[in-house]
């Protein structure tokens, strides 16, 4: 079979003429066959996201060559055929998006390839549809959340009908169930369609259905397999900043403790064969794990709330004939000292409601009080208010503006008038605490880093405040899994040292370590809060809107419907507990 896409020690380096060229590729070889389901596997900038912007020719090789079928794409005549041939959705929504609605969007790709009218319009309804946006096929797409932006940019691409689809974190800002939905439109364009697909993903749990998996460091592939082959290297894997999914991180747990169960598990099936094999129906041990220490109660008593939002409502395009209700009846409050997460499904609303955190949008129903403060009021002090709640946005590079990193960081310590000595000390703290070297880093091209070390940096610029209540929008996403752990902890150091937390995010894992409690958003209203455990023992309820509980949550709810456990024992909802639970009927077993 001949390859559709081959890479020969292609190099490539950003800015070569300048006194900082950054070398992001360093001589890859790489063959993709038609067909293939192809997942690329990395670090924050290992140089993924570089590699998928050659195989449509958005980006040239400084050396080397890529072929796609019989185009070289070093020859400008061979860019139309390249790019109808591979069709790539990008890791931020924003630059792919060219129209004002939303169907005109999706139709701009293959209006450009001179397709019928009549044919132009089935195939915007088949893509709206199968990414489950045909409702909002009228919307504005500045107004859509960035899941939903993400949904739009997919559906453009598979309405161009490719050969090879490219998705660069394409599922980053879904929810769990959009993640699923859009993955199963990949897997069954791939086996059904015979569509190539490249995917670029830090989910671990994303990789395990790919035929095959390669690994990039430092603009070199490291490693290359199966799922199976890839996944059971796991110090080198850890080596490389890598993991493997929590199920296999499960499996290798009771590996160790009982040998003849297989570590290289990658699926919930899996799991429930090998442990219907291995340790077959379990009785409970003398005492369960907990899921999650936190309690439901909030601090109360004399303790007031430093933000509170009471029957709030905010609609977009407000008093004019586009306006759309975001929110409404939204009750909140946020309590000093606390670690709160904010779930719901892809535009339920939740971005929207902690903009109203810090005043960065005012009510149109009910009252947001900040530290006391009517965020409504003429005499607030809204200077002060953003001193003291500092937010990072979902998208980092809306909040970025500067030419260089350190600049960037500096501009609020500057603002408040600090000494250039003082100033310089908060920069290399903030940079410290996300993890992006001072010296390496500071004088960096901003929007010359990948879309991980963005977000560190849009961190760090609002850690450089030092202030009391961090609001996080999906801190984690774009992160390799060694990034998102490090800075998960790098963000609990914060809270210990006192910072009120309140954390944005579809990773349920995180969430479930890291949460006191947990506020549940669904279609612009608080649904439900409480612990932890409460919240995650709807889970009925939290799948059918999008949502779920943790990945190993799934993965004891198998078991018990295969009668290996009681149904008492699926509440776990962290790594660590399901490990001490069934490590203890494992145990028991021996």
């Amino acid at each position: 079979m001949q390859p559709i896409i081959r890479l020969e020690n292609v190099h490539h380096t950003y800015k070569p003429e300048s006194n900082h060229p950054v070398k992001a590729l360093n001589g890859i070889d790489l063959t993709v066959y038609p067909g293939e389901y192809l997942v690329i596997l990395g670090h924050n900038g290992s140089g993924k996201s570089t590699l998928a912007k050659h195989l449509n020719a958005l980006l040239l090789p400084t050396e080397g060559d890529v072929w796609v079928k019989e185009w070289n794409s070093k020859y400008a005549e061979n860019f139309r055929s390249i790019r109808s041939t591979v069709g790539m959705v990008f890791q931020t929504p924003d630059n792919q998006i060219v129209s004002t609605i939303v169907e005109e969007d999706v139709a701009f790709g293959p209006e450009n390839l001179g397709v019928p009218r009549d044919e132009i319009v089935r195939r915007v309804d088949w893509s709206l549809e199968q990414v489950d946006m045909t409702s909002f096929r009228h919307r504005a797409p500045h107004l859509l959340s960035g899941g939903q932006k993400q949904r739009v940019c997919i559906a453009g691409m598979l309405a161009m009908q490719p050969d090879v689809l490219v998705l660069d974190e394409a599922t980053a800002m879904l929810d769990p169930l959009g993640r699923k939905e859009v993955l199963e439109v990949a897997q069954r364009l791939n086996k059904q369609e015979g569509v190539t697909i490249i995917a670029i993903t830090h989910f671990m749990g994303e990789a395990v259905h790919a035929d095959r998996l390669i690994v990039m460091d430092e603009g070199r592939i490291a490693m290359e397999g199966t799922p199976h082959e890839i996944f059971a290297q796991v110090e080198q894997l850890e080596a490389l900043q890598l993991g493997v999914p929590q199920i296999t991180q499960v499996a290798q747990a009771l590996h160790r403790r009982m040998p003849a169960f297989p570590p290289d598990i990658l699926t919930v099936d899996e799991f429930v064969d090998a442990f219907a094999e291995h340790v077959g129906p379990a009785q409970a041990p003398p005492s369960l794990p907990n899921g999650n220490d936190a309690t439901a109660d909030a601090p109360r008593g004399e303790t007031a709330a430093v933000i509170e939002l009471r029957d709030v409502g905010y609609n977009y395009m407000h008093d004019t004939p586009l306006e759309v209700k975001a929110i409404e009846d939204v009750n909140m409050a946020i309590y000093p000292g606390e670690v709160v997460g904010v779930i719901g499904h892809t535009g339920s609303g939740k971005s929207t409601i902690i903009q109203h955190f810090n005043a960065l949008l005012r009510p149109h129903e009910g009252v947001v009080t900040v530290f006391g403060q009517d965020t409504s009021a003429s005499t607030t002090d809204v200077r002060e208010v953003r001193r003291r709640v500092g937010l990072v946005f979902q998208q980092p590079e809306a909040q970025l503006f500067e030419r260089y990193v350190g600049d960037d960081i500096a501009f609020g310590p500057r603002n408040l008038k600090l000494s250039k000595e003082e100033v310089r000390e908060r920069v290399r703290r903030a940079m410290e605490r996300v993890g992006l070297g001072f010296e390496e880093y500071k004088d960096r091209m901003t929007f010359g880093l990948s879309g991980g070390q963005m977000r560190r940096v849009a961190l760090a610029g609002v850690l450089a405040l030092e202030p009391e209540v961090l609001v996080l929008d999906e801190p984690t996403s774009g992160l390799d899994p060694q990034g998102r752990r490090q800075l998960m902890s790098q963000i609990l150091d914060l809270h210990g040292q006192g910072t009120t937390l309140t954390i944005i995010s579809h990773n349920m894992e995180e969430l479930a370590e890291m949460c006191d409690r947990l506020y549940v958003i669904a279609d612009g209203t608080t649904y439900m809060h409480g612990s932890v455990d409460e919240v995650f023992a709807h889970r009925n309820d939290l799948r059918k809107m999008g949502l779920d509980a943790p990945g190993v949550t799934a993965v004891l709810d198998a078991l018990a419907e295969a009668g290996l456990i009681d149904r008492e024992q699926t509440a776990v909802y962290t790594v660590a507990a399901a490990i001490e639970l069934l490590g203890g009927l494992v145990d028991a077993k021996l």
